[in-house]
């Protein structure tokens, strides 16, 4: 296994410096930015492929094509 960087790992205290609560709160509007489960990026349907090859391509257009709709809103 191969450790790239580390982690600081920061105490819990009762009152936090205000330069961590500001990183609190941008970590907390990122996460509410990702999708949810309800969101996908495939039409619905049953797709067949002929090789897995295919079936990635098809699955990397899809996932653009959603992210880009994403940046949109």
């Amino acid at each position: 296994m191969r450790v790239i960087g580390k982690r600081k790992i920061r105490p819990i205290v009762e009152r936090a410096s205000g330069v961590l609560l500001k990183q609190g709160a941008v970590f907390n509007d990122e996460i509410h930015r990702l999708p949810t489960g309800t969101v996908t990026y495939f039409p619905k349907g049953i797709y067949r492929y002929k090789t897995n090859e295919e079936a990635n391509a098809h699955w990397d257009l899809c996932l653009i094509e959603g992210m880009a709709r994403n940046a949109k809103k």
